[in-house]
């Protein structure tokens, strides 16, 4: 980029001069350099000489150098600037930088946490050694800057950090060390959880469970082998796609602080995931705590296994297709207690002796509101529409777009004679539902308030998928295939997540 000039000759003989900023581009066919402007200054003799000055100051207070203005008498000459870094002596030049912060920060909570010293201590018991905890510390740390493959991590980003200890590191020490991780992580989490715990005083009375899904970019699923199956597996993934994946289930506390994560194949269903968490859970004997997950958990068998894992749970349910909640706990009578702005709830209890059920009735009056009036512009538009197209054939291409809309179609019916008709029944019916959510539990000691601010903690492990998804950690794309590395792979996707999480509480951010 630089400042060009042109200059143009009137009729009369006199030249004009023009200030242009420009930079080379290539021509897309000649394929020789050409210049674009970028922006027009103007006629060279009109232009305001200071405006220009003020410009060249601008951009030199970025660059971190000084610009000297020979006509203004104003200036001292050799007046080093404050945002001017300090000139190196004439024997000394400036070979190389090296990111500094991040990694330091990580290495301390790495051994604060006791992450370091456990896995030391396993590493060496499995036959590893120094280097191959340090292989994952290496790769923790690379989650948190620029997340990239071990190969990446190993070829490139080592050489641009200060992480001396790691620098000996080596790329199969790498892999020898995730296979290390995997053969001893159940060791390895529990040893970790219960450090955070004592460290951080925490009451582990709260559990939130939740899983997601990651995909991978392959035609065919893992096949069956006489070692076992793998885990990339076809299955719809939580954004409704059908692809090789897997299933990642984290269970956190309250706090945010991961507990223990799991790697499902892609096809196991919320459902089965159950048995193997209230298995590992149970070992941990944790003692008194709740249990809260989504409606995608609730079904007699799970309520059983959480009853036995945990003792107690906190499961949302499914309002229109369950038909006790439909018509005994939406049409129960009684007032709602108000909890907390725009948040109000009642208990309903359904049957007797041991066999009674407990649920939990919420509502949030702003959100009732907002689905009335997204219900009725819906309504609208399919009263336009159908007043658009007299036939009212189910059969027509429009009234087939309709019936499949995500949008419009459970509003709609098609009556005896083929024809598309509003479901006045079901929009009635809809009304039942708005601003409400439905909560089961088996704890009898459970407020109403702590039930319905119970539930809403569930934004924490929403909040901690996306991190380990989307924002900082990137836990896909995976570039793994052997079950134990990909388990591994998301093992330490955790570590690093809780690594942030424990930062962002010590900076007391929510």
């Amino acid at each position: 980029m630089y400042l060009r000039t042109t200059k143009r000759k009137n009729r009369d003989g006199s030249v004009v001069e023009y200030y242009q900023l420009a930079h080379n581009v290539r021509h897309a066919e000649t394929g020789s350099s050409v210049a674009e402007i970028i922006h027009n200054f103007g006629r060279a003799d009109e232009l305001d000489r200071d405006d220009l000055v003020r410009l060249c100051r601008s951009i030199a207070r970025v660059c971190g150098v000084e610009v000297h203005d020979p006509l203004d008498s104003s200036e001292t000459a050799a007046t080093p600037s404050r945002e001017q870094p300090t000139a190196l002596p004439e024997d000394v030049r400036l070979i190389q930088t090296f990111e500094f912060g991040v990694p330091l920060v990580v290495e301390a909570l790495w051994e604060r946490l006791k992450i370091g010293p456990t896995l030391r201590k396993v590493m060496e018991e499995s036959g590893g050694s120094i280097l191959h905890e340090r292989a994952l510390l290496a790769m923790t740390a690379n989650r948190l800057c620029e997340p990239d493959s071990k190969l990446g991590v190993w070829d490139c980003w080592l050489q641009k950090v200060y992480m001396p200890s790691c620098s000996a590191v080596k790329l199969y020490q790498m892999y020898e060390a995730m296979d290390l991780l995997h053969w001893n992580v159940a060791e390895v989490e529990k040893a970790i959880f219960f450090h955070v715990a004592n460290l951080f005083n925490l009451v582990v009375d709260v559990i939130f469970y939740d899983t997601t899904t990651a995909s991978f970019s392959i035609d065919e699923e893992d096949e069956e082998t006489e070692a076992g199956s793998g885990f990339r597996k076809f299955g719809h993934s939580k954004k409704g796609a059908w692809s090789p994946q897997i299933v990642v289930a984290l269970a956190i506390t309250r706090e945010g602080l991961p507990v223990r994560s799991w790697v499902f194949p892609g096809n196991t269903s919320d459902v089965d995931t159950v048995k193997k968490v209230r298995d590992d859970l149970r070992g941990w004997k944790l003692g008194r705590a709740l249990f809260v997950a989504d409606s995608g958990m609730n079904s007699g068998t799970n309520r059983d296994e959480l009853a036995r894992a945990c003792g107690k749970y906190l499961l949302a349910t499914r309002m229109a297709s369950v038909s006790e909640i439909k018509d005994e706990v939406l049409t129960k009578p009684g007032r709602f207690r108000t909890i907390a702005e725009n948040l109000q709830a009642k208990e309903v209890v359904v049957g007797d002796g041991e066999l009674r059920r407990r649920y939990i009735l919420c509502h949030n009056p702003r959100e009732a509101q907002r689905e009335r009036k997204h219900r009725a512009q819906v309504v609208k538009e399919l009263e336009e529409e159908l007043k658009d197209h007299p036939g009212h054939q189910a059969t027509a291409r429009w009234a087939i777009d309709l019936l499949a809309s995500g949008r419009y179609k459970r509003y709609l019916r098609v009556d005896k004679q083929g024809h598309i008709r509003l479901d006045r029944d079901a929009i009635a019916q809809a009304s039942k539902y708005d601003g409400k959510w439905v909560l089961q539990t088996n704890d009898d000691t459970i407020t109403v308030e702590d039930a319905a601010a119970g539930y809403k903690g569930l934004l924490v492990i929403e909040r901690a998928f996306r991190t380990l998804k989307s924002t900082r950690i990137k836990m896909e794309p995976m570039y793994h295939w052997l079950p134990k590395r990909i388990e591994a792979h998301v093992k330490l996707c955790v570590f690093s997540l809780l690594i942030e999480r424990v930062a962002e509480l010590g900076c007391k951010q929510p």
